[in-house]
């Protein structure tokens, strides 16, 4: 496969681009997504069999049950983040290795149903949260330790909604090109 159409296949709808200057329009539009992505994922999953989601959704990648529980596992290191990010001073938040979570065996065989139910339990309570910011709470920033650079909790919503709609490409971009949809 050509790197340019595997490209494609791992960023689907590109990379997350932030604005310059993230405006109050933005985070009430990047909050909304994160409001609705647990029931548009759950909507486009639901009907998938056992073996339609241990399918990789692009060469070299995750299955889409993978993709699922990452998901979960990474939107609730997010939540975590933000709330310490809220109550420390530019506190240096804990990494993980992504690639080695999505290959434990609760990422590889368990029930998706425990990670959407997660989601939408981690989104509800992220959401109340964001909801409530201040400008100055917006400004506030954690140190990620792989770069060594702060994440401001503004770029940070942009980056999760983000995030969402780029796995839900990912698992959608599959089910066309498989014709489950």
């Amino acid at each position: 496969m050509a790197e340019q159409e595997l490209n494609k296949l791992r960023f689907p709808i590109g990379q997350f681009e932030c604005p310059q200057v993230i405006t109050k329009q933005h985070i009430e539009d990047w909050i909304s997504i994160l409001e609705q992505f647990p029931n548009r994922l759950e909507t486009l999953v639901n009907k998938l069999t056992s073996e339609q989601l241990d399918t990789v959704y692009r060469p070299g990648g995750w299955t889409i049950r993978q993709v699922i529980h990452h998901l979960s596992d990474s939107h609730h290191h997010s939540y975590t983040r933000f709330k310490w990010a809220l109550t420390e001073d530019k506190p240096l938040i804990k990494a993980y290795y992504e690639e080695r979570w999505a290959e434990l065996e609760d990422s590889k065989t368990a029930p998706i149903e425990m990670s959407l139910s997660h989601l939408k339990a981690i989104h509800y309570k992220l959401v109340y949260l964001l909801k409530s910011l201040s400008e100055s709470d917006l400004e506030k920033s954690f140190i990620h330790p792989e770069t060594n650079s702060e994440v401001v909790l503004s770029y940070n919503i942009g980056n999760y909604a983000w995030h969402s709609n780029h796995h839900y490409a990912h698992i959608e971009t599959a089910m066309k090109t498989l014709k489950w949809l």
